[in-house]
């Protein structure tokens, strides 16, 4: 059972911006990934097995939705405070901060953002706590970058609505016990809604023989004339901007997450380096390295102060959804070149289980991709900074 030694690179004072409270909250986090997390992520990844024991004890933490107000049984935190949980969770393992970034952006906050006041009363605190584990139904087999042409829809039958069509790529969803699902109506117009496990005709079929996010759950939603109630559909958002205002939350944790993945492969290389001798002393003394290394730390610096800033502005409500795509792009793209760096620093022991090198470079093949590709990514910042839409 491998010793976690991880130690948190900060090259540049950045710990003297955040407050106490930050710290605080960092270190329990940290603490908790130590503890409960690291001495069998490697197992359950050779393994593919989803450790749902860890789900209550995630909600304990107030790893979902740490930014809902309590009240609702949210941690009323601040987004930077969000921000170094999701990094701590990912610097561990992609498919675990994949889990809670689900729970708490893509099902908690549609709830509380979109939802009745019943709906908020009767899911909220069950979400939180880690009771009811949930998912997030957008992407579809034919469906992905291009979520406004999505076939799964909706049919009035008077006090419900008749739901049919699938969803594809979805984490979580063979656990969960609710999902929010959008789709259109009969008028073409998307509405987002809780199916509710138990529902006759609402399947979850898991995805096998993944090579990425193995610790994590991925499935298939199935809605075959699906009865939801009336009161289980959102009543106050319509249309994409429903779903995408999900996605830039779920966005802003996956930015901090991916630097996470990248901070434990830049210090798993530098102690590996250290340690690891040819031709007589460490190979950390080889020009080779210390550039491989320099460049590692310098990218890591760079994303971390675009993060901080980031987070400054989401506390400020400022942050527009093309800033946040920016910091998710850039994250995944310096996440995955300091991953395959490290594989090199560390030779063939790179891809064995004893270092989390290879892991956290399969993993974030799928964080690169999803909720929003590398390149639909730019193209957004393109768009943003030219005011002319590639998609169309």
């Amino acid at each position: 059972m491998a010793q976690d030694l991880y130690q948190h690179p900060d090259y540049y004072l950045l710990d003297e911006l955040l407050s106490d409270e930050h710290k605080l909250i960092r270190d329990t986090v940290r603490t908790w990934i130590k503890k409960e997390v690291s001495p069998n992520i490697e197992k359950w990844a050779q393994e593919n097995t989803f450790p749902k024991h860890l789900v209550p004890q995630m909600g304990e933490l107030g790893l979902f939705g740490p930014t809902i107000p309590p009240e609702y049984g949210g941690g009323g935190l601040d987004y930077i405070s969000y921000g170094v949980m999701m990094q701590e969770v990912e610097r561990c393992d992609s498919g675990m901060r994949s889990t809670a970034s689900v729970q708490g952006s893509l099902v908690m906050y549609p709830i509380y953002a979109y939802g009745s006041e019943e709906q908020k009363r009767k899911f909220l605190p069950k979400l939180s706590s880690g009771e009811y584990l949930g998912c997030f139904g957008l992407t579809e087999p034919d469906s992905g970058s291009d979520p406004g042409s999505m076939i799964t829809n909706i049919k009035d039958a008077g006090d419900h609505v008749i739901l049919n069509g699938a969803k594809m790529w979805i984490s979580n969803s063979p656990y969960s016990d609710i999902a929010v699902v959008w789709a259109k109506d009969e008028q073409d117009i998307i509405r987002g809604m809780i199916v509710e496990r138990g529902m006759e005709g609402f399947s979850t079929p898991e995805i096998h023989g993944k090579w990425s996010l193995r610790a994590s759950c991925t499935g298939e939603l199935v809605f075959d004339n699906v009865k939801v109630p009336k009161e289980n559909i959102f009543p106050h958002v319509q249309g994409l901007k429903g779903p995408l205002g999900c996605l830039s939350k779920a966005r802003y944790g996956i930015a901090w997450g991916a630097l996470g993945a990248a901070m434990d492969c830049y210090d798993s290389a530098l102690r590996y380096s250290l340690e690891r001798k040819q031709f007589g002393k460490p190979i950390a003394s080889f020009q080779l390295q210390q550039k491989k290394l320099s460049e590692m730390i310098t990218e890591i610096t760079k994303g971390q102060l675009l993060l901080w800033r980031l987070g400054v502005l989401m506390n400020e409500n400022r942050a527009t959804p093309a800033q946040i795509s920016m910091a998710k792009r850039n994250s995944c793209e310096v996440a995955l070149n300091i991953a395959r760096e490290a594989r090199q620093i560390h030779g063939g022991m790179g891809i064995t289980g004893e270092y989390s090198i290879m892991r956290h470079q399969m993993n974030l093949e799928s964080v690169v991709t999803y909720e929003g590709t590398h390149d639909i990514h730019l193209l957004i910042t393109g768009f943003d900074i030219t005011g002319i839409n590639a998609f169309k």
